[in-house]
This record gives C-alpha cells, structure tokens and sequence, in this order.
C-alpha cells in the first residue's frame, strides 16, 4: 500500500513493466500482429486513394513507369524489414538480392507521408492518405524517375531476352547478359572498329536529328560471313558499348506474322534486337513467317511506331542469294562483312589470347596468309586457347593447322621454319592433319570455305541520311 502511495514507486514500476511488455513484443511475433492491428486502426480514420501501374499497357506495350518503379522498390531499406522477401544470388561472388513477392506491401516515406506499395500478379499498386496526395503525388513519381535514372547513369545489369513459346508469363525469358566481349576483343580492323564505334556514337546524339526527318529513331546493321568469324561476338560488343539490353528472337518459335509483330511490340528502348541466320531461314521452303512478314518487321508501320531507340542486327552467312528488297537502304543501314582470319585479325587474336604483340614467327604466320590460306577467328583462338601455357607453342599449331587446312594454298611455307625454331611440340603440333582433326574433334568446330574479301563498311547510305 505504500508503494503504491509513492508516485516515484508507481512510475518505476510502470516502467519496468512496459520495458518487460516491449521485450516480450520484441522477442516474439506479437509486435508484428500489433503493429499490423495498429495500422488497421489508423486506417479507420483515413481516406486512401490507390494508382495502379500495370506491367503492360492497353497496346500490350511494355509500361516503362512499372519498371522503373520496381527497381525503386528493390532499392528501398524497408524491403528488409518486410514479412516476406525472395532471395536471389547476385552477379557478384557472395551478393544476395531482395526481391518482392506477389502480395507483398512496402512502405516508403517521403515528406513525411507513408506511402504503401502492394505487388500484385503483373501490376503495382500506391496506396496513398487522400490529404496527402495533392502535396506530394507528383513530386514522389518524379523522385522515383530521379532515383531511376541515376541508376541507369551507372552500369546497369544488361539482360539477354529469348522468345518463348506463347504461355501465361508472356512471350520473353531473360537472364542475366554477362557476355565479357567488347570491341577491344573483337578481331577486326581498327579502322573499321573506329567507323562502327563512331557510327554508334553518332547514332546515340542523333535522337532530334532522326525525328526531324521523321524518321524512328533506330539503327540498322547487317553482319554477313562465315561461321566462326564473330559476329554473334560483335553483337555482344555492340551491347556493351551501348549498355543496351538483348532481344534475341529465334523465328522458329514464331508461330505467324502476327506473332513476331507482337513480339517487337513487347521489346523495350534501348535494347539491341537481333535476328540470326536470316539467310538460312529465308531459304527454307515451309517458314511460319513469311517474307512480307519479316520486311513489314524491318520497317513497316508497327516498327515504325515501337522501334524507338533500337538497334537491329541481322546475321547472315552470305547475302548474295537473299532478296535484294531485304537489303534496300531503310531496311539495313550498315553492311559488315565479316570474312575468314587474315594476318591484321590474327595479330589482334595473339595479343587477346596470347599477350603477344609480335613475335618471331610472326613473320611466317604473315607469309601463309599473304599465300591465301585462312580460318575462321573461331578456330585459331580456340588453337590459341588450347595452348595458352606457351605462345610458342600456340603459334605453331596455328601455323600447322593453316598449312593443312587453310583452304590448301600455304603448305609450301612455314613449316620448315617452325620445325627449326627448337621449341618443343605441343598437344596440337605434332602433325598439321592430325592438330587439326584432333582441334575438331575437341571443339566440334567446322569452318566454311569462302572466297577472302577485305571487310567492308557499306555507309552510302549513311551519307544520304546525314549521319
């Protein structure tokens, strides 16, 4: 009863009990039902308002505003804090990523408003107090692109996109595109490296220029070649130069012509698209996409409208049987052959794979090709890679493999000279037919015999347009 009478008392005990309340709340799931119930009580005496963001538009268009805030929402601290969150491994050794799950409400603060996002099936929702919408709604979405395009200022995680057969998830798969090329790798000309890089810088400055001709702003390129002479690779440079995504649409997948519209439809800016083989599709008899199909996809009203921003890549293993109404200007802008390995190209393989900017069988490497023979950068880096543990070594086998198979013109050079050099034989060097086969058999690789041109860089049509 005295303690009871004694106000410092009673005030010592409450707070102890609270303390012991709050511990309690602490350590066990009651604080979450309490401050779950508490919320619900605020809510009573609020009026909320709700905007939803939808994946896609009426046009089935992808909607840019729903990813940018997704990736706002990744970024916020509270998506820790949540009852529920997806782990993910990251690009980086040891990184772990929190991402929403359906159903899941975040909250978020600014201005000193609560702001709640709820995830649901293929659509975003803000649930914001209507006194607060006036003030700070406008002001929030536009923190949101703030924060959005800061992000994509730095470099941001590029994603590779494959087509799938029609299903409820849509029509895109993606993955994470870690491909390491750039043109710095990529076994070119320099001169031509220069044109290309130049072209695409010219492209990414000529957004006015391009709408005030009234045309898309987007780039065409038609890389032609052998197999093996790089020019998946160069897409993959193309991509890493821009920062742009990959869109790689595989036509035996498309079920007609609708399908493939509706397929660059759900592509997004900036983002590389690519189309391989064409030629090869092209020439088969029974295709789901017809020919008028494919060229209304190149530049008809539907890319006209959805093309912004893009470049488009066709590839190709020779174009000289290919209907010329594919490869009229406004279709491709930019032709690039990619032919076999010459010397200048085989230099820039040594010095990527090997660390060999000369080298004194350099000499007989530069006479057999100056002889005519040649293979594909595929297989002499794959040689190049087999023997990396001696750039000797790796050299030899490249000379022997091209005195055997390099189109049978160079066998009368280089050998000898190598045998000479005193430098022990390796795994692919004892024999130049059987380096070669054994290189086959390994690497399942084949080459294309092609006539050897000089790489072209076709800009008529660049000139015309004033780029």
């Amino acid at each position: 009863m005295t303690i009871l009478n004694n106000p410092f008392s009673l005030l010592f005990i409450t707070s102890i009990s609270l303390f012991l309340f709050r511990v309690i709340l602490i350590k066990t799931g009651f604080i979450f039902t309490f401050k779950r119930k508490w919320r619900c009580i605020k809510d009573c005496f609020h009026v909320y308002q709700f905007f939803k963001v939808p994946e896609f538009s009426e046009s089935m268009q992808r909607n840019q505003l729903y990813y940018k805030v997704l990736l706002y929402l990744h970024s916020l601290a509270s998506l820790e804090d949540s009852d529920f969150t997806n782990l993910f491994a990251g690009r980086k050794p040891n990184e772990i990523l929190l991402r929403l799950d359906t159903n899941q409400i975040i909250e978020d603060d600014f201005l000193g408003a609560k702001m709640y996002w709820i995830n649901q099936d293929k659509n975003l929702v803000l649930k914001i107090r209507k006194s607060d919408k006036r003030r700070v709604l406008q002001p929030y979405l536009q923190h949101i692109h703030t924060v959005f395009d800061e992000f994509d200022g730095r470099k941001r995680e590029l994603k590779l996109y494959m087509n799938v057969v029609d299903d409820q998830k849509g029509r895109w798969r993606s993955v994470p595109f870690t491909h390491p090329s750039t043109f710095e790798t990529t076994a070119m000309e320099s001169d031509l490296k220069i044109k290309v890089k130049s072209d695409l810088v010219s492209f990414l400055r000529a957004k006015q220029y391009y709408h005030k001709l009234g045309r898309v702003w987007k780039r065409s390129y038609l890389l032609y070649g052998p197999s093996g002479t790089g020019k998946s690779s160069f897409v993959a440079a193309v991509a890493n130069f821009l920062s742009y995504d990959v869109y790689d649409i595989d036509l035996t997948k498309v079920s007609d012509d609708s399908d493939l519209k509706f397929l660059l439809l759900q592509t997004t800016a900036k983002s590389v698209v690519v189309i391989e083989d064409l030629d090869r599709y092209l020439s088969e008899k029974s295709t789901a996409v017809s020919s008028s199909g494919i060229l209304n996809f190149m530049d008809g009203i539907l890319s006209s409208s959805c093309g912004e921003e893009r470049v488009m890549v066709y590839t190709m293993n020779g174009k000289d049987h290919v209907d010329p109404a594919i490869l009229r200007p406004g279709r491709i802008d930019v032709h690039i052959h990619f032919p076999l390995c010459d010397f200048t190209a085989f230099k820039t393989l040594a010095n990527s794979y090997l660390g060999l900017k000369d080298h004194k069988l350099f000499p007989q490497v530069e006479e057999i090709f100056q002889n005519g023979s040649s293979l594909s950068p595929a297989e002499i880096g794959e040689l190049m890679i087999a023997n990396r543990g001696s750039p000797s070594r790796a050299l030899k086998s490249v000379i022997n493999a091209l005195q055997t198979e390099g189109d049978g013109k160079g066998g009368r050079c280089g050998r000898k000279a190598v045998e000479e050099s005193g430098e022990p034989s390796g795994v692919f060097c004892t024999e130049g037919a059987n380096a070669v086969k054994e290189f086959k058999k390994l690497y399942g690789l084949f080459r294309v015999k092609s006539n050897r041109k000089s790489p072209s860089f076709n800009l008529d049509n660049d000139l015309k347009s004033g780029l």
